[in-house]
């Protein structure tokens, strides 16, 4: 057994008994933040997807976040509670808004890439402002959570089990992808374009995959947030929070299999640990982020080394050329 693999089953071993031991140690409030970090690690591994692997710099992924958490609020709103129904809808309003923008961002490159992917994220943000039936800029609160057969997700424990079996199984099929012949062509892609087209690769159609599937994962995980919150807001689908994703994969490791779950744990924890100490905590994040670029360029799974990165990490030195 590889030593990722053991490591891999260890952290998932700790994190299913975490909410039986919990109580006792009076660490109750922490089942829900452990549950949230595992939300935004699965929005964050979705982003990695097309960063990490296929080199796309997409400052609009927080669009699909918080379209897949609308899907479930709206549909909440008109009396449709059932997670086997309001889920599978917030994939797919996910996945087609990242179809059409990926067809038509996917067109350009660099800086424009940057930018359109940016102005699609903003439009979706402004148009949520301003449906005032789903409660505008002050956004929208839950008559309560979805609704599945045999589970209550009302019920802390309960939903933290869901939450952590969709987190293992995605991130599962992601390494599995990346490990794939359409994984390979992809990261062949981020290194070099012209060359894989001209192999006859299908570039274009390949990158708009993996946008589509990047963006269904993050609707997906916005659907979950929604029902953690039990309230949404256009908030979601604002830049920063696309920034927020970005640089948990950059401080975790681009292209690193858990680059985006190790961001969002230290991100995530060290918000909740310097809130408790000074209301200027964006700082010591900002010094964090410039201690990484310089000093760990493939983020913090790159300092475990090979072993733990996976087969599928990008080598050394190439991260800080993209």
């Amino acid at each position: 057994m590889r030593k990722q693999t053991a490591w891999t089953l260890v952290l998932l071993a700790l994190l299913a008994v975490f909410p039986l031991v919990a109580p006792a140690l009076g660490l109750d409030f922490y089942i829900s933040f452990v549950r949230r970090v595992l939300i935004y690690a699965l929005a964050a591994t979705s982003l990695n997807l097309i960063l990490g692997y296929g080199g796309m710099v997409a400052l609009g992924h927080a669009a699909f976040f918080g379209a897949g958490a609308y899907a479930v609020g709206i549909l909440a709103m008109s009396g449709v509670t059932s997670a086997l129904v309001s889920w599978p809808v917030a994939v797919a309003l996910a996945a087609v808004l990242a179809c059409v923008t990926g067809a038509i961002s996917l067109r350009t490159r660099g800086v424009y890439f940057i930018m359109i992917t940016l102005a699609f994220a903003q439009m979706l943000f402004y148009i949520f402002i301003s449906l005032r039936q789903y409660g505008g800029e002050d956004g929208l609160n839950l008559p309560g959570p979805s609704t599945l057969p045999g589970l209550s997700l009302g019920d802390d424990v309960s939903f933290y089990y869901l939450v952590l079996a969709l987190f293992t199984l995605l991130t599962w099929l992601f390494g599995r992808l990346v490990a794939s012949r359409f994984g390979t062509a992809l990261q062949g892609i981020r290194e070099n374009e012209s060359r894989m087209e001209s192999l006859g690769y299908p570039v274009y159609r390949i990158k708009l995959a993996a946008f589509t599937l990047s963006g269904a994962a993050a609707g997906l995980a916005g659907a979950l947030l929604a029902n953690h919150n039990l309230f949404i807001s256009p908030s979601l689908m604002h830049w920063t929070q696309s920034a927020n994703l970005l640089i948990m994969v950059l401080v975790g490791g681009i292209g690193l299999r858990y680059g985006g779950v190790a961001g969002a744990v230290v991100m995530l924890t060290l918000e909740e640990v310097l809130r408790l100490w000074t209301e200027y905590w964006h700082l010591p994040l900002g010094v964090l982020l410039l201690g990484v670029v310089f000093g760990a360029p493939r983020g913090l799974v790159g300092l475990l080394g090979p072993w733990f990165a996976g087969r599928a990490a990008a080598q050394p030195g190439k991260e800080g050329s993209r």
